[in-house]
């Protein structure tokens, strides 16, 4: 098999040959490119020339199967400032605004900017962005993402990354965590008829064009966590929705996965009952309270786990010894294997000992065949 069959296999709860092992390198090899630190062997080698040589299978993450498009009322202008990036949206209903912030240590890694200004602050900004949602629409790119399907051929599957419960991109993306739940508290009706809104342009708009995509695989969820949704927060806003959404999708014959490198120890139970077929870029101990045996013993086989490598041990910080003992211990955890493709939580750091990666590699060539004993 190769890396797209063995993720096909999974998919359709059949079997692989062996372990697939398909971890993010992409923040690594963006830093060491930037910096000009670059390991010789791979010197002039693209990220998926990397992947290669390492012996790994592409993550294909870049698909994209719809474009949002706002009408003729809303205006985005985006302007830079000094170190900051300021992007505006106008409406009828007056503007509003978010401000990044970016700093050069992050701009020589390729790492993103940090938010200093959300655009939603209160109700008056609701009632703004309700008129931008209520005035985007998706326009299809199937044929972009055919295009990309062939690119990454036989290293991977697309995994399409296509939004986010209302409630998480209300806390995340416009109002941010902190003042999310402080908006929440304050303005209970207003927050509720905004995710409303946003919920039903999803639905009308959105999943239909998701819906009928060539694409198989979805990423749509995203950072849902024990202290961010918690359970009752879960309950009340995330399971309803995602409990239509996956209806739609099922139908189609898609698998939707959620992005899962967050402390999920306390909703593990509530991520099953949503419905997702997949957690990716799964994190555990160290780096949440929750071991991949814990994991494997709420779901059993009936949640696919991709992840279970916590980048943390690819740091240098960790003694080579405990890194190898960790990656022995998780094949005894996850044998005799099925429903699971090993990836890095979240991503190879820009330290990460690009060594390790190659160490994994030869683990399974020696021991990831299936089953595991």
């Amino acid at each position: 098999m190769n890396n797209r069959e063995r993720l096909l296999a999974i998919l359709d709860r059949r079997p692989p040959d062996r372990i697939p092992w398909i971890p993010r390198l992409l923040l690594w090899h963006q830093a060491r490119q930037l910096t000009h630190t670059m390991p010789k062997r791979f010197e002039g080698l693209s990220l998926r020339e990397v992947e290669r040589a390492l012996g790994l299978g592409t993550p294909a993450r870049d698909g994209v199967i719809c474009r949002p498009r706002y009408d003729d009322t809303v205006q985005r202008v985006e302007r830079r400032e000094g170190g900051k990036l300021i992007v505006e949206h106008h409406t009828p209903l007056g503007m509003v605004r978010e401000v990044t912030h970016y700093s050069d240590d992050l701009d020589e890694q390729g790492l993103p900017g940090r938010v200093e200004e959300f655009p939603l602050k209160g109700p008056e900004d609701y009632r703004v962005w309700e008129w931008v949602v209520q005035h985007t629409t998706y326009a299809p790119a199937y044929d972009e993402y055919l295009a990309y399907d062939r690119e990454v051929g036989e290293d991977g599957l697309p995994m399409v990354q296509v939004g986010d419960v209302p409630l998480h991109e209300f806390a995340q993306v416009l109002a941010g965590y902190e003042y999310a739940y402080y908006q929440m508290a304050d303005y209970p009706r207003e927050v509720d008829h905004l995710l409303a809104v946003m919920a039903e342009a999803q639905r009308e708009r959105l999943w239909p064009v998701v819906a009928k995509s060539p694409a198989r695989l979805l990423l749509h969820g995203m950072h849902l966590s024990t202290q961010f949704t918690p359970p009752k927060l879960f309950e009340r806003y995330v399971i309803p929705y995602y409990q239509g959404f996956m209806a739609a999708m099922h139908e189609h014959g898609k698998a939707v996965a959620m992005h899962a490198d967050n402390d999920t120890s306390a909703i593990l139970a509530h991520i099953e009952r949503a419905g997702w077929d997949m957690v990716e870029c799964f994190v555990t101990a160290p780096m949440v309270p929750l071991t991949l045996a814990e994991a494997r013993a709420a779901w059993g086989n009936r949640v696919i786990i991709w992840g279970g490598l916590p980048s943390l041990l690819l740091s240098p910080s960790v003694p080579e010894d405990e890194f190898r003992a960790y990656m022995r211990e998780l094949l005894r955890a996850i044998a005799p294997g099925d429903a699971f493709i090993l990836g890095i939580a979240d991503n190879a750091m820009p330290d990460s000992l690009i060594d390790r990666v190659a160490w994994v590699t030869e683990l399974l060539a020696e021991r990831g065949g299936y089953p595991l004993s």
